[in-house]
């Protein structure tokens, strides 16, 4: 008898993908059904700025859109469909969810347990592509390659970014701070490698490989790198203990004219704090590809700023995401299929 499994993806976790791939690693005595949300074109619920559903974080979609559209599913996929506990109760059958994300946000975790629900993620499925987009994101703020671009536009030629006291630094020459050492903390400090700077990581739960630490890499209290490095750039997950950890007090440790790089979670910053340390100068730059409520208001502070880059949370976006989770996903639907333990529970 075939299982039905209910593929909920987007435009760009494109359910064919997902559907493709399990049904490579499955074979055809699988029943498929795909439903196709329009995020990113439209906004997912951003639930750090208040969720209206459960207290769910990042989702997309109506509860009983989803819940009609799962049906007796047996086996969920999904990249942004919520699934709370009221929801649970209303899908006897589902058994399984795999989540094509780094962190089930979407998902009502204690929940699921209490339904005997096996939940799955995909960790690590963008680590790659956060981690060049994060090396782009120093150099766009330490060379001074936005400051440049946006005068051009606007028919300045800024020749005064010749000058010494102005000009940029190569990263060569200066400190990097990597807060958060998962899948891609780790992988910016092996990209960092080839420049030649020396490299600091801050994480309290985590020991350096034998790699890193062969290769200069070194392991210091978030008090230390926030002194001591030249950029700053985080790569923490969102916790009670990290929510706005980087405010005022953690400001004011940076180096005068230090940068900060976020392509992590919006909810890491204090952006107030962020905005007076900037503005004043303290702060030499800030690249933010993501923030505490997206999209950002229009008349948003930040933006008015001239030592900042943003960018509409992009980091994670590329092609080999998606294969990559898709390949992930298929992974976890065959192995319950086959009665064998999950490689990434929840």
């Amino acid at each position: 008898m075939s299982k039905s499994i209910a593929i909920v993806g987007d435009r760009f976790m494109l359910p064919s993908v997902f559907a493709e791939h399990i049904r490579s690693a499955c074979g055809n005595d699988v029943d498929i059904r795909t439903l196709e949300q329009p995020w990113p074109d439209e906004p997912m619920e951003h639930g750090y700025a208040g969720s209206k559903l459960d207290g769910l974080k990042e989702f997309m979609g109506q509860p009983d859109e989803i819940i009609d559209f799962i049906g007796d599913a047996e086996l969920l996929v999904t990249h942004l469909a919520p699934i709370s506990r009221s929801m649970l109760e209303r899908l006897p059958t589902l058994k399984f969810i795999a989540v094509s994300r780094g962190g089930p946000v979407n998902i009502d975790m204690q929940a699921a347990r209490d339904h005997d629900v096996l939940v799955v993620n995909t960790p690590g499925r963008n680590a790659s592509a956060v981690a060049e987009f994060t090396i782009g994101a120093i150099l766009a703020e330490t060379r001074l390659i936005r400051s440049g671009h946006e005068a051009l536009r606007g028919g300045e030629w800024r020749g005064d970014l010749y000058r010494a006291d102005r000009t940029g630094r190569e990263l060569g020459e200066m400190t990097v701070g990597i807060v958060g050492y998962g899948a891609i903390g780790s992988r910016v400090v092996k990209l960092l490698k080839a420049f030649g700077c020396k490299i600091l990581v801050a994480d309290p739960y985590v020991q350096l490989s034998a790699q890193d630490r062969n290769d200069g890499v070194e392991h210091v209290a978030l008090g230390e790198l926030l002194g001591r490095a030249d950029v700053i750039t985080l790569h923490a997950r969102v916790t009670p203990e990290t929510t706005r950890f980087i405010g005022r007090e953690a400001l004011a440790r940076f180096k005068q004219g230090a940068f900060l790089i976020n392509t992590a979670r919006g909810p890491l910053v204090d952006y107030e704090a962020l905005y007076d340390a900037l503005a004043s100068g303290h702060l030499g730059g800030a690249m933010l590809d993501t923030f505490a409520v997206e999209p950002v208001p229009a008349d948003w502070p930040l933006l008015r700023l001239p030592n900042v880059t943003l960018t509409p949370h992009i980091a994670g976006a590329s092609v080999r995401t998606v294969t990559v989770a898709a390949e992930q996903a298929a992974e976890e639907v065959r192995r319950f299929l086959a009665g064998e333990p999950p490689r990434n529970p929840c």
